[in-house]
Parts: C-alpha cells; structure tokens; sequence
C-alpha cells in the first residue's frame, strides 16, 4: 500500500500520558494535547490530580476526547487503576506515553554524597514506575492485536553524570528489552530523547542565562533549546501506523546536542 498522511493518524486509538498534568508548559501536556488533536481519546495521568484534569478539560473544551486520573507511577495498584480507568472510559488501551519522572524533585547529589533513599526514590519513578504502567497496559494492547509504548529518557543520559541520567540511561534498557519481549505480539516500545526543553520544569532547572545553557550554545548543533511542541512530532510517528516498523529505538530529539553514528 502506498504511503499517505492517513497513517499518522489515531482516530479510534487511546492514550495513556504520564506525567501530563503537572507543571504547565510541560512537555506532558505537550504530549496530551498533540495525540488528542491526531484523532486518539487521551488519558490524562498525573499524580496531581487536579492538573491532569484540567489538561483533559482543555483537550475536551477544544473537541477531543480525554479524562484525568491520578496516577502514581510508582504504585503498582495505582498504575493497575488507571489502566482500568481508560478501559472503563475507552474501552481499551493501545498507546503508553511513560512521561512521568523526577526531574526537579531529584537529588543532585554525586554518586559518592546520594542517600540511598534518594537513589532508590529515583529508580522508583523513572524506571520501575515505567515498567509497571507498561505490565498495566500491556494485557490490553495484546487484546486489541497491539500497542505502541514510547518511554521519556534524556540527552542527559549521553553519558549520566548522577542519579538522573542512569535513571533514564537505565530507561534505555528497558525499552529495547520490552520491544524485543514484545514485538511478536505487534507491540513497540521505543524511546524519546529531548534535549534542553523550555517547558516550566527545564526553566527552573536551567535558566536562561545559566552556564549549562551557555554550554550547549557552543556545542548544540541547531539551536540549543526546544519548546515543548517541538517533540510531538516524533511521538506521533512513534504512535501511529507510519511508525509500524519502529522499536528497540532511542530517538535523540535535541538540535544535534546527542549525536550517534
């Protein structure tokens, strides 16, 4: 069959987003509101529940389909409940977007000064809490012959300087794991790598102005940051039939910061 802009569409799929309801200019909400306005019903998942229903109130006010639902990634039970929410309110599940994870709210500390509490708190919700809404969704996307899992790492991976960057590098490892687990059963799993985003959070963690920021003007190959809207792009691929033949990938999305041969 030939190609036609028809494939990236989402008419009659269903999304999960993580992490959507938070911070506002977030990349969550990003997410959210580009998969609504590419056809899917939209599940708005924060553990601020308040944020994620408002984030689903203005996909619906603009003639989407969402609700919000508080999610603690983290929580197996929760991550079991919100995928029974979207199966209650869409009758199923075909896309997870693992966006949730500690970003500001994460220790800075080195390897050497990190309390464990913090090292564990950090894998808690950037990796466990992604495997546990995928073993959530999954049975789901099996039933409806598929599903697409996009996982959020991070330039800041390549390579981690502290507990933030293993997280997402270890996120890397999950997501080749689950596409290969799982790719018989048309379900992909690849991952998203942004660079500096000026979402709320990226603001506060680096300023306009901060010497991170003056770093990556000198060695980021485009512009050195990105607004929110400019990764919905390749979530769309990643979610639609035009990304059929996508998985096991990390998609480095950051003006040429990351760049692999």
């Amino acid at each position: 069959m030939a190609f036609n802009l028809d494939q990236f569409r989402l008419n009659n799929k269903v999304a999960i987003v993580t992490g959507a309801g938070g911070r506002g200019n977030s990349i969550g909400r990003a997410y959210a509101m580009g998969l609504a306005n590419a056809g899917a019903s939209v599940v708005v998942a924060d553990l601020n529940e308040d944020g994620a229903k408002d984030v689903a109130n203005e996909i619906n006010a603009s003639g989407g389909k969402a609700i919000g639902v508080a999610a603690d990634v983290a929580n197996e039970a929760a991550t079991l409940a919100m995928a029974d929410a979207a199966t209650e309110a869409f009758g199923g599940i075909d896309i997870l977007v693992n966006n949730a994870a500690l970003m500001v709210d994460i220790s800075y500390d080195n390897c050497e000064t990190i309390s464990m509490d913090a090292w564990h708190k950090a894998f808690a919700v950037n990796l466990d809490g992604a495997l546990l809404c995928a073993r959530a969704c999954i049975p789901s996307m099996r039933s409806r012959g598929g599903g697409r899992i996009i996982n959020q790492t991070s330039g800041g991976a390549y390579p981690p300087s502290g507990v933030y960057g293993i997280t997402k590098l270890a996120l890397v490892g999950l997501t080749t794991s689950l596409a290969k687990q799982f790719g018989k059963e048309g379900i992909t799993c690849n991952a998203i790598a942004p660079g500096n985003v000026k979402s709320d959070a990226g603001k506060m963690l680096a300023p306009e102005g901060s010497p991170f920021i003056e770093f990556l003007k000198g060695v980021v190959a485009t512009k050195p940051q990105g607004e929110p809207d400019e990764l919905v792009g390749t979530l769309l691929l990643l979610c639609s039939p035009a990304g059929e033949w996508i998985t096991g990938q990390t998609i480095h999305v950051d003006g040429g910061w990351i760049m692999r041969a």
